[in-house]
């Protein structure tokens, strides 16, 4: 497999680098939502879409459309 180097522009992952495989056309960065104590077992995470853009260096753009 290879793994290349890519930056995510837009959204809450801006300027975030990561090692992304096989040229993925679309990257989902989730991030972790606090929950009241009473949700014992229960995780909720934001889900954020970032799709691949034309061009080196690789780079990946917030699609806010997305789920």
């Amino acid at each position: 497999m290879v793994w290349e180097w890519a930056v995510l522009e837009g959204g809450p992952a801006d300027g975030i680098r990561a090692r992304v495989p096989e040229r993925a056309r679309v990257l989902q960065v989730t991030a972790d939502c606090p929950v009241e104590d009473n949700a014992q077992g229960v995780r909720v995470a934001a889900i954020h879409v970032y799709r691949r853009s034309h061009g080196e260096p690789a780079r990946y753009g917030w699609d806010p459309a997305s789920p």
